[in-house]
């Protein structure tokens, strides 16, 4: 029962060292929840066993000293009968009788020791798992925490999907780069409709110039 024990404690001690250097701490846990699960029916079973052992062992004890009682009495009836043969058989029985119950009595006190030992050994292993299901249940409310903070992080932190202010600002950047687009396009047109007519009307001064000179040589006798 003791190297039991000593097990235990040790499972017990090393557990948290593990967890802190767990990625993945509510597994270590299940697994040492299940492993406890098991000890515990086990030891549930074992201790059963040893209540029905105990029992028998304490019927034993009584019976053997209800019989050297009886004896006892028997033979002090011989006596008084005057069988004394009668009575040293009976005084026989009562001694093997007697021997009989310190025997069952030193199972017995042995046995209960044990049952009181593996209950208290029962005791803690519930202790324990009651313990570490309840650390299981911190655990995972600390992971719960922290996934809602890597989300958090992901939709509001540097990096993040930008907010409506943002949004419509980038907007109004790219509608008004459009616009500058656009009348820059609209000058460039202008600015090419105004040099064809400059080039038109250049060219029709210059037929009408020669047009002049004709006419005078006409007039001169050409």
């Amino acid at each position: 029962m003791s190297v039991i024990k000593r097990v235990r404690d040790m499972t017990v001690a090393t557990l948290n060292d593990r967890l802190e250097n767990s990625e993945d701490p509510v597994r270590l846990i299940d697994q040492f929840l299940w492993s406890t699960h098991q000890e515990i029916v086990q030891c549930e079973q074992l201790q059963r066993q040893y209540a029905a052992h105990t029992e028998h062992l304490l019927r034993q004890w009584k019976d053997a000293v209800q019989w050297k009682n009886r004896r006892e009495e028997q033979a002090l009836t011989a006596l008084k009968a005057g069988e004394e043969h009668v009575a040293k058989m009976a005084l026989q029985d009562k001694v093997a009788f007697e021997e009989k119950a310190i025997r069952y009595e030193g199972l017995y006190e042995q046995s209960k020791g044990e049952l009181a030992e593996l209950e208290q050994l029962l005791q803690e292993l519930r202790d324990e798992y009651r313990l570490v299901y309840d650390q299981r249940q911190f655990y995972l409310a600390r992971m719960e925490s922290l996934r809602l903070q890597q989300r958090l992080n992901a939709r509001f932190g540097p990096g993040a999907a930008e907010g409506p202010a943002n949004m419509f600002r980038k907007l109004n950047d790219r509608l008004t780069d459009i616009e500058l687009e656009t009348k820059s396009l609209r000058d460039l047109r202008r600015m090419g409709q105004e040099t064809s007519y400059h080039e038109g009307t250049a060219a029709q001064n210059a037929i009408d110039r020669e047009l002049e000179q004709l006419k005078r040589k006409l007039q001169q006798g050409g």
